[in-house]
């Protein structure tokens, strides 16, 4: 988070989310809902998968031992997924920060139709 003008409280808030949606994206592996965090809380995903030891512990953890891939994809466009993924993450029984998942209207799945991020 060195590289954002974040605070503590913000750097956590955003962190926190970043993990919400990769732990939403590991439970849901395979089913090819086409997730995606938003740019916002896309920043707290791409600081936690730049760890890559920890990535890796966290994909061994809960992707049953797969490591969850990075596959940007370029485009973005008013799709729906962002929203759809903020809705998942409290039914997997997570609390979300809506207010983090609010520039949806411009983003799409790094890679749609995927197991990756």
């Amino acid at each position: 988070m060195r590289d954002y003008p974040y605070d503590s409280v913000m750097a956590e808030r955003v962190l926190g989310q970043g993990y919400l949606y990769l732990l939403t994206a590991m439970a849901h592996r395979g089913e090819k809902l086409g997730l995606a965090p938003g740019k916002i809380v896309d920043i707290g995903v791409h600081t936690i998968i730049l760890d890559t030891v920890a990535f890796f512990d966290l994909c061994d953890r809960f992707n049953g031992g797969q490591y969850l891939h990075h596959v940007p994809k370029v485009d973005f466009k008013n799709d729906g997924s962002v929203m759809r993924t903020a809705h998942l993450i409290p039914a997997d029984g997570w609390e979300v920060d809506l207010s983090l998942w609010a520039d949806a209207a411009d983003y799409s799945p790094c890679h749609p139709g995927s197991d990756s991020h």
